[in-house]
């Protein structure tokens, strides 16, 4: 393994190894606290842009496959891990996240204390990052970092988002038989909007009854609309993703004519963020973000605590009540989870309810959605 130096824009200096793809590349630092699914979370769009320090210490050790992939790809920068296996074992194995990570050009960082990292990052919050294995002079690093531009300033659902149209057939996995269900028949049609969607959404989206055609960022919002005014689709769903909502003002624009229509709506994260900003609610950032598969989550209606994944930097703020129901709250820090706006058929969760793996407590949501969905299309 090669050397890799490491420079955070608060001024720590690092030594580590590298595995993966090699040269220089610049991204945000954030941790997650996942216990399994690393090849679900590195191929999850919304981590484009970052370095992923994992809390989990031993990472590899099950290999990669094709099944457990969330979208065509990984776009994150990178992955920190304290102790990379190169010697994996799992019957579903079928190479190494070593060769996973050079395909798809995301750079690996190992023999690091990733417990320091991790505090750190609690203590001083997400930041930016540079990391190398061709140059190890800190201050030569120090200036590349600080002429590279921040997260917050790139649009990276132009990379992530499918480029045309389809229509997404499978539902979720069976693990007890290793292979995807069969979809049930469809009682309505939806459309998804891919700013950087998980294949496990879509997939529950089909199992909860919905044909879903899945569409690409740069969308033409009057053809939607008119196509909803025809009956040809019943409603939209608003994918999660990667960076800051708030720079992806043609989208608000977007989504603003749709509330405007009463199309019924639903969002995951940043799909969740975007509704909020698209009605006049601007979102903000959160120190280090919520990431990893046990976020405890109050469903304010039943008042059942549900674990949830999340995977998220920026938050609807609180004022947003004003025009929508609170229905989940994070019982880390009491920020808002999820929203049902009043008079509108349009409702939002910020975690992910379709957690592959982890845990399947808010998996009801999708048929939430499915009942909404159906019900306006039979009150036409």
């Amino acid at each position: 393994m090669k050397k890799v130096w490491i420079y955070l824009e608060n001024g720590i200096f690092l030594e580590a190894k590298s595995f993966g793809s090699e040269g220089t590349k610049v991204g945000e630092i954030v941790f997650n606290t996942s216990m399994s699914g690393y090849q679900e979370i590195i191929s999850d769009p919304s981590y484009a842009g970052q370095f992923i320090t994992f809390t989990m210490p031993e990472i590899g050790n099950v290999g990669v496959n094709k099944e457990d992939m969330e979208s065509y790809g990984a776009f994150a920068k990178g992955i920190i891990v304290r102790n990379y296996q190169r010697r994996y074992s799992n019957f579903r194995a079928e190479d190494s996240l070593e060769n996973f990570l050079k395909k798809f050009d995301v750079m690996g960082i190992c023999d690091i204390d990733t417990r320091f990292l991790t505090k750190v990052l609690r203590e001083d919050g997400s930041q930016m990052m540079i990391a190398s294995t061709e140059i190890s002079d800190q201050e030569e690093l120090k200036k590349i970092l600080e002429n590279s531009p921040r997260i917050e300033e790139i649009n990276y659902i132009k990379e992530v988002s499918a480029k045309k149209s389809y229509i997404h057939k499978s539902a979720t996995y069976d693990a007890r038989v290793f292979r995807y269900k069969e979809p049930p028949e469809a009682k309505a049609k939806i459309v998804a909007i891919d700013f950087g969607v998980k294949r496990n959404i879509l997939n529950n989206l089909t199992e909860a009854g919905l044909e879903v055609e899945v569409i690409p960022q740069d969308f033409c919002v009057e053809e939607l609309i008119e196509r909803f005014e025809k009956g040809e689709i019943d409603g939209v769903f608003l994918s999660n993703g990667p960076g800051d909502p708030l720079i992806l003002k043609d989208i608000h624009e977007k989504i603003k004519k749709l509330i405007e229509k009463k199309i019924p709506m639903f969002g995951i994260c940043l799909g969740h963020q975007l509704l909020s900003i698209s009605h006049g609610y601007p979102t903000f950032k959160l120190k280090f973000g919520h990431h990893g598969g046990n976020h405890p989550v109050r469903n304010e209606k039943t008042k059942r605590v549900e674990i949830t994944a999340q995977n998220h930097n920026y938050n609807v703020p609180e004022n947003i009540k004003d025009i929508a129901e609170v229905t989940h709250i994070n019982l880390f820090d009491n920020t808002i989870e999820g929203l049902k706006y009043k008079n509108s058929p349009i409702f939002s969760v910020q975690h992910h309810p379709e957690a592959s793996p982890g845990p399947h407590e808010s998996a009801y949501i999708f048929k939430e959605f499915a009942d909404l969905v159906i019900k306006h299309k039979d009150s036409k």
